[in-house]
């Protein structure tokens, strides 16, 4: 049965989709079975690995008009990778949901029909905390948060640790927080008191592995390829392998 792990932080411009894609694509080429979830109206998750953002998917499926295994789609550059995309059919999701009966476990259901093909299963959350990201966290085993080298980047994570322990009292006891990822992060005094700080409160939570600020990892989306494919020599490349390799070990030792 395969993990599943939401990325997810209401602030927008965190590296949240840009470590959605390398991290499930770095562990994918690392030899586990991967599937990437789009839950993103915005659909970067999808184009950033090469897809068409004009198909059926995530949104389809939450509203039972499609099954996940019609709408999967595999990349043709990893071998051990695969996509549910999405679209901006996705933007209608939280009013929709809002009024189907069970509407808190169709995200649980969709992925409990695929769940025993693949290692690890990431879902790319939407930049907000709407129904549609309670859905995805009521079906997930935890949550990766990745946070910015700024100090605004902090501010909103206490939003983001109350609807977790929210959902984790009410919908999911069993959801628990992968850990904080640094992103975007640049050699200075700001930064390096950003991750200070964070280490300082979430321990042994937050990931060794450091994700700097790379012209290249920017570039890697607008040729739909992780930066891996686009540039291996990347400073971005390389802490992406190191991110996917510190994960699978941590998930080794649980």
């Amino acid at each position: 049965m395969g993990k599943v792990v939401a990325l997810a932080n209401q602030k927008g411009g965190v590296g949240k989709t840009t470590t959605a894609i390398n991290l499930a694509a770095a562990v994918a080429l690392l030899g586990k079975k991967v599937l990437l979830i789009d839950a993103d109206p915005q659909a970067n998750a999808t184009s950033g690995l090469g897809f068409d953002i004009n198909q059926a998917g995530t949104y389809e499926c939450l509203v039972g008009d499609k099954r996940a295994e019609e709408v999967i789609l595999h990349s043709e550059d990893i071998k051990k990778l695969w996509v549910l995309p999405s679209s901006i059919n996705l933007v209608a999701a939280d009013t929709e949901l809002s009024t189907m009966e069970g509407a808190h476990t169709r995200m649980k259901e969709i992925i409990d029909s695929v769940r025993d093909n693949y290692d690890y299963i990431f879902i790319d959350c939407s930049p907000s905390l709407g129904f549609t990201t309670v859905n995805i966290l009521t079906a997930a085993d935890s949550v990766l948060v990745p946070v910015q080298c700024e100090y605004l980047a902090l501010e909103g994570l206490s939003k983001l640790l109350n609807t977790i322990k929210m959902i984790k009292s009410r919908l999911n006891p069993s959801l628990d927080i992968e850990g904080f990822v640094l992103t975007m992060y640049m050699r200075n005094r700001l930064n390096n008191q950003v991750v200070s700080e964070v280490r300082e409160h979430f321990g042994a939570l937050t990931y060794d592995t450091i994700i700097q600020r790379n012209i290249r990892l920017g570039e890697a989306p607008s040729h739909g390829k992780p930066i891996m494919l686009y540039d291996a020599s990347a400073s971005g490349s390389v802490n992406y392998l190191n991110l996917a390799r510190e994960f699978l070990k941590r998930n080794r030792k649980k």
